[in-house]
C-alpha cells in the first residue's frame, strides 16, 4: 500500500513554475510534521520546506520567497508551489512525514532514516 505518492513533476524551462502534490494516507497526515525535501544528481538529499500540524511552515534557504507548501486536510494532501524555477533546483523532490518535533531540524537532518518518504517526483528546469 502505496502510503505518499508524489506527482506534478516535470520538465520546465527557467522562470516557470510547477505544483507538486502529494496524496498521503490517513494514518500518516496525522503526523506532526510533513514536508518536502529533494536529491539533485550526485548531491545529498536537503530538506526544501515542512508544515507543522498547526499550519506553521519552516523554510530552507533560497527556496524561500520562491517555494510555497500548503496542506489540505480534506483530501489529505500536501501541495507545494513552486514560482520562477532555476537549473539548480533540478531534482528529484520527496514528499515525507514524521511524529518528532521540531520539524525545523527534521527538515535540517534531512534523514531518510527518520519518519515515512514517498518514491519521489523528478523536477527538470533548463535553461
Amino acid at each position: 500500500q502505496v502510503q505518499l505518492a508524489e506527482s506534478g513533476g516535470g520538465s520546465v524551462q527557467t522562470g516557470s513554475s510547477l505544483r507538486l502534490s502529494c496524496a498521503i494516507s490517513e494514518s500518516l497526515y496525522s503526523r506532526y510534521c510533513l514536508g518536502w525535501f529533494r536529491q539533485a544528481p550526485g548531491k545529498g538529499r536537503e530538506g526544501v520546506t515542512s508544515i507543522e500540524r498547526d499550519g506553521s511552515t519552516s523554510y530552507v534557504g533560497s527556496m524561500k520567497g520562491r517555494f510555497t507548501i500548503s496542506k489540505d486536510n480534506a483530501k489529505n494532501t500536501l501541495y507545494l508551489q513552486m514560482n520562477n524555477l532555476k537549473p539548480e533546483d533540478t531534482a528529484k523532490y520527496y514528499c515525507a512525514a514524521d511524529n518528532a518535533p521540531p520539524c525545523v531540524r527534521w527538515l535540517l537532518q534531512a534523514d531518510p532514516s527518520f519518519g515515512r518518504w514517498g518514491q519521489g517526483t523528478q523536477v527538470t528546469v533548463s535553461s
